[in-house]
């Protein structure tokens, strides 16, 4: 199936979750993700923050059991800019003002916010609806985070959340689409490198 065709088809799959699934699935995947030794001491995570609207995977159990279980570990979220097309990056603390974008997402408030540099993550947690056997996504379609993801270091360790398990193949990716190193489902941890 194409992009396009799988964008379309767990969108509405999503959706038609109710929304105590989308929260016991999350925590499952909170559970897997921190059940491995990838949570480094001094280290620097990025997440995203859930659009509940879309039915994303909820981040904040993840966040929150890092605040509390690993105080030393920087937590970073993403402001979106429309017009640049690309995402800057923020530490998130339990302080930190949020404010929804245009799309209603919650994005902490840049005044006052300490930037990251791309260069200094060492996890990115990357949203998505779809993806396969190889580490390929499918996101909303913006390329938001392709462009991120290309400028993170090559050992930084890309991590998809996803509801669903993998299809077996994305039929129209392309060199500019940055493949995934694992992807944590409810009842798996895929890795692909």
């Amino acid at each position: 199936m194409t992009k396009a065709e799988l964008r379309r088809q767990f969108l509405s799959q999503r959706k038609a979750l109710p929304k105590e699934a989308i929260e016991a699935k999350s925590q499952q995947i909170c559970q897997l993700f921190l059940g491995q030794e990838w949570v480094k001491p001094q280290s620097t995570i990025h997440t995203f923050l859930p659009i509940s609207r879309q039915n994303e995977v909820n981040t904040w159990p993840i966040v929150h059991r890092l605040w509390q279980e690993f105080p030393q570990v920087q937590v970073a979220v993403s402001v979106t800019d429309t017009e640049a097309y690309q995402l800057t990056h923020y530490v998130l603390t339990p302080d930190s003002i949020l404010v929804e974008n245009r799309w209603k997402i919650l994005e902490p408030l840049a005044e006052g916010a300490l930037p990251i540099s791309t260069r200094t993550i060492d996890i990115v947690l990357v949203p998505l609806l779809a993806f396969d056997q190889t580490g390929h996504r499918v996101g909303y379609g913006a390329g938001f985070y392709d462009r991120f993801l290309a400028d993170c270091r090559p050992d930084c360790l890309k991590i998809g959340v996803s509801l669903f398990e993998p299809i077996v193949q994305i039929d129209d990716t392309d060199e500019t689409d940055i493949a995934l190193d694992v992807c944590i489902t409810p009842d798996k941890i895929w890795f692909f490198s």
